[in-house]
């Protein structure tokens, strides 16, 4: 049942265009922020482009501990896992989307530009009137 979920919510996360990372801030709340997704992997990888100088980097430099959720057609996953900050050129530009220049005129290579790669490792999964907490 579990790896019939897991497939689910990789089509799921497929499916949707945003998703809401949640870092924790300096006082020690959860601050939520819908984000455009970028490259995703299995369920519960999910890279996201952002400016170096976001609030949400900081509050990642401070404590990577972070959750992303994504829900499309009354479906949804919550995820719980760690953020790590991506500035190496190389990955940068292997993961840069066209649309992208809207926010980073300067293109892969604008130093305001960075990724977020989101690694969840427990899911609360609701997909099909299936529900289940899951360590991945």
């Amino acid at each position: 049942m579990h790896s019939d979920l897991m497939e689910k919510a990789e089509l799921l996360l497929a499916d949707c265009c945003l998703v809401t990372i949640v870092s924790i801030n300096s006082e020690g709340f959860p601050r939520p922020v819908p984000m455009a997704k970028g490259a995703t992997q299995g369920c519960n990888v999910v890279w996201m482009a952002t400016g170096t100088d976001s609030v949400k980097v900081d509050e990642f430099r401070h404590n990577p501990k972070a959750g992303l959720c994504y829900e499309h057609g009354g479906s949804g996953v919550s995820l719980r896992g760690t953020v790590e900050i991506i500035t190496d050129d190389a990955i940068r530009s292997e993961m840069w989307q066209d649309w992208y220049i809207e926010h980073f005129p300067g293109g892969p290579s604008d130093p305001n530009y960075l990724l977020l790669k989101f690694t969840g490792d427990e899911a609360t999964v609701w997909i099909d009137r299936q529900f289940a907490h899951l360590k991945i």
